[in-house]
């Protein structure tokens, strides 16, 4: 089982747009004076290295960044940005000292943690939740009992989406084999820019995936059959993450505090600018990825995406729980993954709550 366990944890939780690795220095002054004037100090580090992907679900990042408010909290620390198509490159990144900090599904986290022994990352934020939905073919599928017999794409064997629908389908007490797909569901593994085609075309009947692949096929004909929000506590599960490189945070805590400044604040923004920051998103897309989301895809993808700072640890430890479940791979040792103790200090100081690591943090 645990030959599994490069796949599970190797696939992002949402679809990636972009160069694998595209670097930029987004430090300008017109970054920092779109945000207000500079509140940082002389920090301890001249540069900090971020890495995101260009996907709604990195909102804080697009936006953050954008209308600076990760440059107001750095001051003089400058910024310089590299976005990812893949989880396991921007974990290699990190590893390798190329960024630092970075936005990333909970998946490539926590197998960064895990094969490295618990010595290369934290996790040390949460950043969206949500995003995440079963589209159907209607003529094909009416009602949830429809799904049986029918074939149900996921983006790859052992991400994220396939292991919540391997989990959803067990909690039907129907029977799949995880490896090869093959039961009373076909889960057929699909590339999610190869999955609208591969709707279109009739070799698949629907699909588990996260935004914006979701509403590409609800423009496509399909309608939503579940929003995976509904299938946990109070409809939150992670989507993103932010991550620090343990060498980083040992020797610049300043500098992960003023990203971690920026980051609840951005999020605070976007709860309270939503259509500004919906199109702030789309144009940093369109600048990364050379092509814009139109707005039957975006408008719907923006709404399912919630961003928060609590990194929702309690539902990144079922999430592997129910890979294991599943045959996936042997349980993951997870004890200090999390460190929030910068998060709470900067929530505390913003007169915010704490949030939990569910017992899974740095001790």
């Amino acid at each position: 089982m645990a030959a599994a366990l490069p796949l599970l944890f190797g696939a992002l939780t949402a679809c990636g747009y972009g160069s694998d690795d595209t670097s930029d220095d987004s430090s300008s002054p017109a970054a920092a004076a779109s945000a207000g004037t500079t509140t940082a100090g002389k920090l301890s580090a001249d540069e900090v290295k971020i890495g995101y992907f260009p996907n709604l679900t990195h909102a804080t990042a697009l936006v953050g960044l954008k209308e600076g408010f990760f440059a107001q909290e750095l001051g003089a620390t400058k910024i310089k940005e590299a976005t990812f198509n893949a989880g396991p490159a921007e974990i290699e990144a990190l590893n390798a000292g190329s960024i630092d900090i970075g936005w990333i599904g909970p998946s490539p986290a926590i197998n960064g943690y895990t094969k490295s022994k618990g010595t290369s990352l934290k996790i040390i934020a949460g950043s969206a939740s949500g995003g995440v939905k079963l589209v159907v073919n209607p003529d094909k599928i009416k009602t949830l009992a429809d799904v049986k017999g029918k074939k149900i794409a996921t983006p790859q064997l052992g991400n994220t989406q396939d292991v919540a629908l391997l989990n959803w389908i067990k909690s039907q007490g129907w029977k799949v084999d995880a490896q090869s797909g093959k039961g009373d569901v076909s889960v057929v593994r699909t590339d999610n820019k190869i999955t609208p085609d591969a709707y279109k075309n009739g070799s698949i009947d629907g699909a588990w995936v996260p935004e914006p692949t979701a509403s590409k096929l609800v423009s496509e004909g399909a309608k939503v059959l579940l929003d995976e929000s509904d299938l946990w506590p109070n409809k939150q599960f992670v989507i993103t993450n932010v991550i620090v490189s343990q060498k980083f945070l040992k020797e610049h805590p300043d500098v992960v505090e003023a990203v971690l400044r920026g980051s609840v604040k951005t999020n605070a923004w976007i709860k309270a600018n939503s259509d500004k920051a919906k199109a702030d998103a789309n144009a940093e897309l369109e600048k990364l990825t050379q092509k814009a989301l139109p707005a039957d895809i975006l408008d719907p993808a923006w709404a399912s995406i919630q961003v928060l700072d609590d990194p929702l640890a309690a539902t990144a430890k079922a999430e592997a729980d129910h890979a294991v479940s599943a045959g996936l791979l042997d349980a993951p040792q997870l004890n200090g993954i999390y460190d929030l103790a910068p998060l709470n200090k900067v929530l505390t100081a913003a007169g915010q709550p704490t949030v939990d690591a569910a017992g899974l943090g740095t001790q």
